[in-house]
């Protein structure tokens, strides 16, 4: 393979703005420049997409599984490979495999799982997000409840310990946790996310004095927004710093409900699948019901893939292509703190590029 690899395309998307005539130019997996192409020698090979233009690969921090592996029922390597591939149809390069609540035994199981797929030279994946049991039964969802309860500070040294450089992210309810179990959390240098909670607005709002960053799947499981008691939903649409994953699917949000997040939070939204993929077996048992995924006749998933939920944003919630391309790339790589590695087409950023076309079509992932 060629040192230097060039790739072209009808427009690239840099991530701050569109540029027709250049060309991506990538050394070692770090891109090295974006230069007009009429700057380069006749004999550099270009591979070029016509019919397509470049932009930040995408970013899904919450899917737990693909084709017919639930990561929490197949606690394996493979199940990472088959994720991984699927993330990448949909124009992702990176993810967090996600675990909703289950028993430790699980949990440890799906950390030992990510461990063996970075082993085994899988990429792709940035980590685990865990989801619950530390969360409020009242706003469970699909969630078991028998298995949902407050931790001991034992619990979680103990899985935080045990999940050691593999746990990227934990979603709980913050009138369930106490700050010295957030403090824990945070000391492992691990993004909490606020969810499936029933957080008064003054709760939430202490919870992100205390560290709590993010909120998932902005509405869902959460106390709504009341003029009286304005909730977690009030809590993040109000607070300036706090982003908010969204599932835009149709089912688990409506789409004016969006558009409505999108002009209060503007930056601080970004997108989520929350995809599931069938299974019999395990706690959830997935199964497709149009275009979305119930578990014992509640919503508990959904059948999106990134470049999906990119039309859907297009499509349905009237936001415009540069700013629905960053909320699947750009600003989940903000959520992490990676946003000066990823979410761009730029100088000294990873190569991870999307090709795609105007019908968000994905052709494939330059990386």
């Amino acid at each position: 393979m060629p040192r230097l690899q060039a790739y072209s395309a009808d427009r690239i998307f840099t991530g701050d703005t569109w540029l027709k005539d250049h060309t991506v130019i990538i050394d070692k997996g770090i891109i090295a420049g974006v230069v007009p192409s009429s700057s380069l020698k006749e004999s550099r090979a270009i591979e070029q997409f016509p019919g397509y233009f470049l932009a930040p690969a995408f970013i899904d921090l919450q899917i737990y599984g693909a084709y017919g592996k639930l990561l929490a029922v197949y606690p394996e390597a493979d199940s990472l490979f088959k994720l991984n591939e699927y993330c990448n149809k949909g124009g992702a390069a990176f993810c967090l495999p996600a675990v909703a609540t289950n028993s430790y035994e699980v949990f440890n199981k799906c950390i030992d799982a990510v461990k063996d797929y970075w082993s085994k030279g899988g990429k792709g994946i940035l980590g685990l997000h865990i989801e619950g049991p530390w969360i409020n039964p009242v706003k469970r969802g699909a969630h078991i409840e028998s298995l949902i309860h407050s931790p001991s500070v034992k619990q979680v040294a103990e899985l935080l310990n045990y999940g050691k450089g593999a746990i990227k992210m934990i979603t709980l309810a913050p009138e369930i946790c106490s700050k010295e179990i957030t403090d824990i959390i945070l000391s492992h240098n691990i993004i909490i996310s606020a969810g499936h909670s029933n957080a008064s607005y003054e709760e939430a709002m202490n919870g992100f004095a205390n560290g709590i960053k993010m909120v998932t799947h902005l509405y869902n499981a959460m106390s709504p927004l009341q003029h009286r008691e304005p909730g977690l939903t009030g809590a993040a649409l109000d607070h300036s710093k706090v982003m908010a994953s969204i599932i835009p699917d149709g089912y688990h949000v409506n789409y004016a409900a969006i558009r409505i997040a999108k002009k209060v939070m503007r930056e601080r939204l970004f997108v989520i699948t929350d995809a599931v993929t069938e299974t019999t077996e395990g706690y959830y048992p997935h199964e497709l019901e149009g275009a979305k995924y119930v578990a014992s006749g509640i919503l508990s998933g959904s059948a999106l893939t990134m470049n999906k939920a990119l039309k859907n944003l297009i499509d349905h919630c009237g936001i415009e292509w540069d700013e629905a391309l960053r909320m699947c790339s750009l600003y989940p790589a903000r959520a992490l703190g990676m946003e000066k590695e990823l979410g761009k087409i730029e100088k000294g950023y990873k190569a991870a590029i999307v090709v795609i076309n105007e019908r968000t079509e994905v052709n494939k992932i330059i990386s």
